[in-house]
């Protein structure tokens, strides 16, 4: 009996198995299973035993997926859907997250559930159509949306400024975008509390809930909070001056949404998840950075 996870090398699913405790938790890497390939997952499902799925896998490099659309396309959607489709043979239920690159941003206020789709670029339409793949299965499902994710392994956008940050003197970062940025250990957290409950019995409920970071900032807020966190536990020698841009002064392949704001209030009174805020998981990554 396991939770399989599958992404067991990205952001999300590294800290799913390392932060698994008592619970019986299977990760599998990109190398160890392919989840466009029906006939690996039904097998991986069966030899582990897995009485519930995380999918943790996903295509997430933004602007190169406009060049790359079928690759986007078939980890995004057709990974889900082969995912899905094992799961409900099976019987199992299959838990996934998504993002908030599903809403275009035009909204004043944080999206909600219930708000309409409307994807900007290619990442977006490629990870709504996974939704909509694992929706259509059949299979028992929970969906989680999430944004800005960061973490202690990987590539991100801390660290991507901890190193521009020692490179240069004057930094520019948009301010024009809003978000909440969400530690991935704290996604892994709830994905397992989820999974645990699974295990213990509890039916989980179907459907699509919002999981993101408060409180909500900019890009460039979030760069000042990173880098001057970091600076204090000496990861800097000093900050760097950071010049708040427009997006328009950034232009990038894909188009960003100005508002990627997500409320997650009914993950908190629907699915009892406890929503992070974003600071205490930035204190805990860079604190273990600088202990390595």
């Amino acid at each position: 009996m396991s939770i399989l996870v599958t992404g067991a090398n990205g952001q999300v699913g590294y800290e799913l198995v390392r932060r698994a405790g008592p619970l019986p938790v299977t990760g599998l890497t990109r190398s160890q299973l392919d989840i466009c390939n029906a006939q690996a997952v039904q097998a991986a499902i069966g030899q582990h035993e897995a009485r519930i799925v995380i999918n943790a896998a996903a295509y997430t490099a933004v602007d190169k997926a406009e060049t790359e659309p079928q690759a986007a396309f078939a980890v995004n959607r057709d990974g889900p859907a082969t995912l899905a489709a094992a799961c409900a043979a099976a019987g199992i239920p299959l838990l996934h997250l998504s993002t908030d690159y599903v809403f275009d941003g035009s909204k004043p206020a944080p999206y909600t559930e219930d708000d309409p789709v409307a994807p900007l670029g290619t990442y977006g339409a490629s990870k709504l159509a996974g939704e909509d793949a694992i929706r259509a299965s059949g299979c028992a499902h929970l969906i989680l949306r999430v944004a800005w994710v960061f973490g202690a392994h990987g590539n991100n956008f801390v660290r991507t400024m901890l190193r521009l940050g020692r490179e240069r003197e004057q930094l520019r970062v948009v301010a024009d975008q809003l978000g909440g940025p969400t530690p991935a250990a704290a996604i892994a957290d709830a994905l397992l509390q989820l999974a645990g409950r699974h295990l213990a019995g509890e039916a989980l409920p179907n459907g699509t809930w919002h999981f993101a970071g408060v409180p909500h900032t900019s890009w460039h807020g979030f760069a000042n909070a990173a880098l001057e966190a970091a600076a204090a536990r000496g990861l800097l020698a000093r900050v760097p001056r950071i010049d708040a841009i427009t997006s328009a002064e950034y232009p990038t392949p894909a188009r960003r949404p100005a508002n990627s704001r997500l409320d997650s209030t009914r993950a908190e009174t629907g699915l009892g998840l406890d929503v992070p805020d974003w600071r205490a998981g930035l204190v805990s990554i860079l604190d273990e950075w600088k202990s390595a």
